[in-house]
């Protein structure tokens, strides 16, 4: 699933190609908001918070979308085969004169007031990558770990009721940073403001490399360490990289760790 540094990404992207322009083209290709028209409308950004993205209009309307598993925003010149978006996977259009953004595969679609926004997001945690997590979310973030004392900490940094944005890949590698064994009971890692983080500042890497045109995926700007490389050799001590599980069926996710650089109780 693409994490918050991808819905950064992303939120750039769309910025880049739709903000103050109006669209000539909307189709929201969702059962709830098919008869809904945005047509005419100023696109005045997109704001991600952890892996969602809100693109707001002027009408004090907004566009949420959340990419789940497979999804992704493509953008494409207007005009072209490509704009024509007749894949039935598409399930959003919005268009401008110059570009076409088309969402793929989506996995939630909502329109809603944009000073409704925290009705969809208001159960997440502070948002790793925004700008006042440092000041702000950190402590928020601290104190949902705290209530999760006996919650393995790779569960923790996987919820995103804890802290939003953080998925597989980033849990992984931050872990590994700070040699923590995924299985760690969270009230027992000594500097969680430390992991976090580590996390923020991968994620902030990821961020600022070059944004490929498709939005949902592509290069990261990330050297992964352990993360996807089950049986290949650590990259520290030369130990093979197990591939183990974190949470229970139906939510596991698979988490890559160092049996020696992390090791458990």
């Amino acid at each position: 699933m693409p994490e918050g540094d991808i819905l950064r990404r992303a939120a750039r992207s769309l910025d880049t190609a739709l903000a103050g322009r109006r669209l000539v083209r909307a189709e929201l290709r969702w059962p709830s908001a098919a008869g809904v028209d945005l047509v005419g409308l100023t696109v005045v950004r997109t704001v991600p918070y952890g892996k969602h993205l809100f693109t707001r209009f002027d009408d004090g309307r907004s566009l949420h979308t959340h990419l789940r598993m497979e999804g992704s925003w493509r953008l494409v010149r207007t005009g072209t085969a490509e704009a024509r978006a007749a894949s039935p996977w598409v399930r959003a259009v919005l268009g401008t004169p110059e570009w076409t953004a088309v969402g793929h595969r989506l996995g939630m679609l909502d329109v809603v007031r944009t000073e409704d926004e925290h009705t969809l997001v208001g159960h997440l945690g502070p948002d790793v990558l925004a700008d006042d997590f440092p000041t702000h979310g950190l402590a928020v973030a601290l104190g949902n770990v705290a209530d999760r004392a006996e919650v393995p900490i790779a569960e923790v940094l996987l919820d995103q009721r804890v802290c939003a944005g953080i998925g597989t890949l980033y849990a992984a590698e931050s872990l590994y940073a700070r040699r923590l064994w995924p299985w760690t009971p969270a009230g027992e890692v000594r500097d969680v403001p430390s992991l976090l983080m580590t996390a923020r500042r991968l994620m902030e890497r990821s961020v600022a490399a070059p944004t490929p045109t498709a939005t949902g995926d592509g290069p990261r700007g990330l050297t992964s360490w352990v993360h996807d490389r089950a049986g290949r050799p650590c990259l520290r001590c030369g130990t093979a990289i197990v591939r183990g599980v974190a949470r229970t069926p139906p939510m596991e996710r698979p988490i890559f760790y160092c049996p020696r650089c992390q090791v458990g109780r």
